[in-house]
């Protein structure tokens, strides 16, 4: 088969975390042909969606990790998946390429995750339609009605901006805290852009964990720790990821999302969960691969790939 991968830079991706990396490795030790372009290669032209794109093959040697063929011109539709895997944050030149994806007829190529659903599913917002899984959360841009709704669950609140990804911009908002005004007015620029409030909880201070969810089901888990002086348990910010086991209400979660994301087309996605509260759903590229396969022993990449293989065996050719 034939395989697009459509990402950020190769040559800058850190091959020890990256989850994407061990995606086109596998799907190279299958033997599938992969191939790579950025979302500035989209393209749609006489009818068609066109993506300029380079062979690639790739080495466990960071630094000279991939291998790159003759940048060519193709028609999207020569390929058998096209991935979906450029890093957060959504912005305006993602949703445009997600709109030239959509165009892909999906009855010849699968495009994982499903471009629509990707403008769906924001990261952020779409907990919100699971308020039986979630900590009381409230999204707002008055600061009036976000330190209203900080009163009525106890005082003790952390604000994230709906566009954010990387804990960048995530603040709590404990009692008595005196940025308490200069953090909402910074965090929804005075009053004008709507941020997510949700009630503090205790638990993330043991971490919160990132479900990976494959094709309605759990795929694997790791839990991140944040250090002693962050809020923040993101690695790239100095949490530390350990080991920790799927549960029952890890299952019940990812079973609950099942239906809705399985009709949005998002197959893959990473499920952030502190104690028994849903609070994100990553589906852009969510990570996490690399880190559980090293804390358990196994190797979950194969799961996925296996998944499309399945869903690829049934397309016109």
């Amino acid at each position: 088969m034939k395989f697009l991968h459509v990402m950020d830079p190769i040559e800058r991706i850190d091959i020890t975390k990256d989850t994407s990396f061990v995606f086109i490795r596998e799907a190279q030790d299958r033997g599938h042909d992969n191939f790579y372009c950025s979302i500035a290669d989209l393209s749609f032209q006489d009818g068609r969606v066109m993506v300029r794109a380079a062979s690639l093959r790739v080495s466990p040697v960071q630094g000279s990790h991939a291998d790159t063929g003759e940048w060519l011109w193709r028609e999207a539709e020569e390929f058998h998946c096209v991935f979906m895997r450029k890093d957060p944050p959504f912005d305006t030149d993602f949703f445009f390429a997600t709109h030239l994806l959509s165009l892909i007829d999906a009855r010849k190529t699968l495009v994982f995750n499903d471009a629509a659903g990707l403008r769906e599913a924001t990261e952020k917002l779409f907990i919100l339609r699971f308020p039986e899984l979630i900590a009381p959360t409230m999204v707002a841009a008055s600061p009036d009605v976000i330190l209203a709704f900080r009163d009525r669950v106890g005082g003790d609140i952390v604000v994230k901006p709906l566009d954010g990804c990387g804990g960048l911009g995530i603040f709590r908002i404990a009692p008595g805290d005196l940025n308490t005004y200069s953090i909402l007015e910074t965090s929804t620029h005075h009053g004008t852009r709507p941020v997510m409030a949700q009630r503090f909880l205790p638990e993330s201070r043991q971490g919160d964990v990132r479900l990976l969810y494959l094709d309605g089901k759990p795929l694997g888990a790791v839990r991140r720790v944040p250090r002693q002086d962050d809020l923040r348990g993101n690695i790239h910010v100095g949490g530390v990821v350990v080991a920790t086991e799927i549960g029952e209400r890890e299952k019940n979660i990812c079973a609950t999302l099942a239906p809705q994301l399985e009709a949005l087309g998002i197959w893959f996605a990473g499920l952030d969960v502190i104690g028994d509260y849903l609070t994100e759903v990553n589906v852009t590229s969510p990570t996490g691969v690399q880190e559980a396969n090293r804390l358990s022993g196994v190797k979950l990449e194969a799961k996925v790939i296996e998944s499309v293989e399945r869903k690829c065996a049934g397309l016109l050719r």
